[in-house]
């Protein structure tokens, strides 16, 4: 870890306002909650934020899941990819299909539809390349899903490359309830 947590005992009252909302939202307070308590006006913003985007809305759940698990393992963030992993399990997506996210795999696998997967290469684009979308993909991704669809898709999967490169930026480790854990999707440092 390269900057300290805040832990409940340290908190001001603002800091414990967000804590408690995430904590009833996650059931743990989680350690990139407790980054925030040295910025908990950021912390309250990012809370409602993950919020937002962790729930069926536009795009449902378990579509959202496989963009964050395939953003965030390109990014190389394990203390994400685990997090996520857990909560794609929680939402019924079976290891099978998770475990098909790891580099291209998705793109012939049976448990994806043509839809998740021009979303899964529209993942892909935005974390290499955002402004250089190509007219092919973006053809694929029209004959699957509307623009709201789209405009959802492009928001939950910049929002969590930018959360895998906070979290990573600074050391957020993972909590003691995942010690041992291995995640499925392969990530490298």
């Amino acid at each position: 870890m390269t900057v300290s947590y805040v832990e409940r005992e340290q908190a001001d009252a603002t800091t414990i306002a967000f804590y408690d909302k995430a904590e009833e939202r996650f059931q743990a307070l989680l350690n990139i909650f407790k980054v925030f308590g040295h910025q908990p006006e950021y912390g309250t913003v990012f809370t409602d934020l993950i919020m937002a985007i962790l729930k069926d809305g536009v795009i449902d759940w378990k579509t959202k899941e496989l963009l964050i698990l395939k953003a965030t393992q390109r990014n190389n963030c394990q203390y994400c990819v685990v997090q996520h992993e857990r909560v794609s399990n929680m939402l019924g997506i079976e290891d099978e299909k998770i475990a098909d996210l790891d580099g291209d795999t998705y793109r012939t696998s049976s448990h994806f539809t043509d839809g998740e997967k021009a979303l899964l290469d529209f993942t892909v684009q935005i974390g290499v390349d955002a402004n250089n979308v190509s007219k092919e993909l973006w053809d694929r991704l029209h004959a699957h899903w509307s623009e709201a669809e789209i405009v959802d898709a492009a928001f939950v999967i910049t929002i969590y490359i930018a959360v895998s490169k906070f979290g990573d930026a600074l050391g957020v480790e993972l909590e003691p309830m995942f010690d041992g854990v291995t995640p499925m999707l392969k990530v490298t440092h």
